[in-house]
């Protein structure tokens, strides 16, 4: 069963399932949807540098840590995606999901429009599980979008299980 407003926020409020540590406190008002929660892109990035890799190889996936260089930025200047580009990113809220409770992590459809897909495979969150979600970013448009750190890019759907 999909949790409602009023469960989220006894969640959110109650049970801390969803905080901020560094950034805007959150905005029930601007996040809180009648069976979501909006979540904001952080400001930590990772993007490979897909131009030193012949190819990745899943058996020997420790080899391209080494290319995938760390990003810090700002509300202000944002990050551009090119057409292609795959870059990770992570949600500015930390997620603190309950064991009864299960979690799927869905796009929003403003950056959908924009060929912005937020998570290639892992839009699913188990019980208990605590921390920022990371966002596999990929722009799948055909023109470069800027995107900035601190707006609300997903949503995070609760289930009761």
């Amino acid at each position: 069963m999909i949790l409602s407003d009023r469960e989220i926020q006894e969640l959110v409020e109650e049970k801390k399932a969803v905080c901020v540590e560094e950034g805007p406190e959150l905005d029930m008002d601007i996040q809180l949807g009648p069976s979501s929660f909006d979540l904001r892109l952080g400001y930590s990035f990772g993007v490979l540098n897909t131009r030193k890799v012949e190819m990745v190889d899943t058996k020997k996936m420790e080899k391209y840590r080494k290319f995938i260089r760390e990003e810090e930025h700002t509300p202000e200047e944002g990050v551009i995606i090119h057409p292609g580009e795959f870059i990770l990113g992570s949600t500015l809220e930390n997620v603190r999901i309950p064991e009864e409770i299960v979690a799927r992590v869905e796009g929003r459809s403003s950056y959908g429009r924009l060929g912005i897909i937020v998570h290639a495979t892992a839009g699913y969150v188990d019980p208990g599980f605590e921390g920022q979600i990371t966002l596999e970013i990929q722009n799948l448009g055909n023109a470069p979008v800027k995107i900035y750190p601190e707006d609300r890019i997903c949503q995070i759907v609760f289930e009761r299980m």
